[in-house]
């Protein structure tokens, strides 16, 4: 078998194997087509004229100057429509990739600051999610997230705007820039959407210091870190995180674009499988980074030598780090189960 047929054969496998996707940020799979679409149907004025010239703006050096091209982007979503589209778009890519169920972020402030409702943002989102588990068999959970680089109060006003639709929410989570923006900041928020009985969630440890995983587990109880990458600065939270089973979203190749890691060789996502750590790979912002969830898994293997098993480990700690009911669960990690099996690698 040649080498280029070899390859084609290792990603269709990859692209079998049933997964979770767990740290996905629905405005960050705004692909430069779909911008221009809606910045056009939206009247809303870009300095691009040609989806070549979008993609060369994606260039960034860090999290902060990533930021002003996302919010950028978020401009042009304007309608129920809009947030309709962009979810749907996003659910046929993660079904090409094996997604069998999906935990996806949305950032509610970034659109009410423009006079944009709750409402229409939700209901884009939600109609979306019910007809994408109809037309594509994905189930997905909604997490609403809020903006820690605004105040405490603006993210109790949102949580409050959220109250009538919270049979559609999952959970709650805390993102943008990390950096001089603590989760302690966002205690009474967290307790009170613990309260209403969603799940908690936080970015920590991918700029900001591995301090900010401790907190957002001692002080926000979330059930999941997404990235947590810097908790290598610390020995013993290392070995907390391994014990409690507490899953790290990871996301490598958005770790690489925003300079968290100089190469996707040096990432240190295969030395935290080796400590213990329920490691699970995403793709945050894929429009942005350069790939969905099956691209971050391939080039990971490829940069890292993960074998076929280990590959396998990762599919079956993003099912086990979901939300999932413990029977759907075990349902999608038998599917799994037989696939590794089938092929050797069980």
């Amino acid at each position: 078998m040649d080498s280029q047929k070899t390859s084609q054969t290792i990603q269709d496998w990859v692209r079998r194997l049933p997964k979770a996707e767990l740290h996905l940020h629905l405005e960050g799979t705004l692909e430069p087509d779909m911008l221009l679409q809606l910045a056009e149907r939206n009247r809303i004025l870009l300095p691009y004229d040609s989806v070549e010239a979008v993609r060369r703006a994606y260039a960034f050096t860090d999290l902060a100057s990533f930021l002003r091209l996302y919010y950028q982007g978020t401009s042009v979503l304007c309608h129920e429509a809009d947030f309709y589209e962009l979810t749907m778009a996003y659910l046929r890519r993660a079904k090409a990739d094996g997604v069998v169920h999906a935990e996806v972020f949305f950032d509610p402030q970034a659109h009410i600051e423009r006079g944009i409702s709750f409402a229409e943002v939700i209901e884009g989102i939600h109609h979306a999610l019910e007809d994408g588990a109809k037309e594509l068999g994905i189930t997905c959970h909604l997490i609403l997230c809020f903006l820690r680089d605004r105040p405490p109060h603006e993210a109790a006003a949102v949580l409050s705007q959220a109250r009538p639709y919270l049979s559609w929410l999952c959970g709650v989570g805390l993102d943008s820039a990390e950096r001089g923006h603590p989760p302690e900041w966002f205690m009474e928020v967290f307790e009170r959407a613990r309260s209403w009985g969603l799940h908690a969630v936080a970015h920590a440890g991918e700029e900001g210091p591995a301090a900010y995983i401790r907190q957002a587990m001692d002080v926000l109880h979330v059930e999941r870190i997404d990235h947590g990458v810097r908790c290598e600065e610390d020995a013993m939270l290392m070995v907390r995180l391994a014990r409690e089973r507490m899953p790290l979203t990871v996301c490598p190749l958005s770790n690489v674009k925003l300079g968290v890691f100089s190469r996707l060789e040096d990432h240190n996502l295969a030395r935290l499988l080796q400590r213990g750590l329920c490691i699970t790979i995403n793709s945050d912002d894929p429009a942005y980074f350069g790939g969905y969830v099956a691209d971050n898994l391939l080039a990971s293997a490829r940069a890292l030598q993960l074998d076929a098993q280990t590959i396998g480990v990762l599919c079956r700690n993003s099912l086990e780090a979901s939300f999932l009911s413990p029977q759907e669960r075990l349902h999608h990690m038998n599917q799994l189960d037989a696939i590794m099996e089938s092929s050797g690698n069980g």
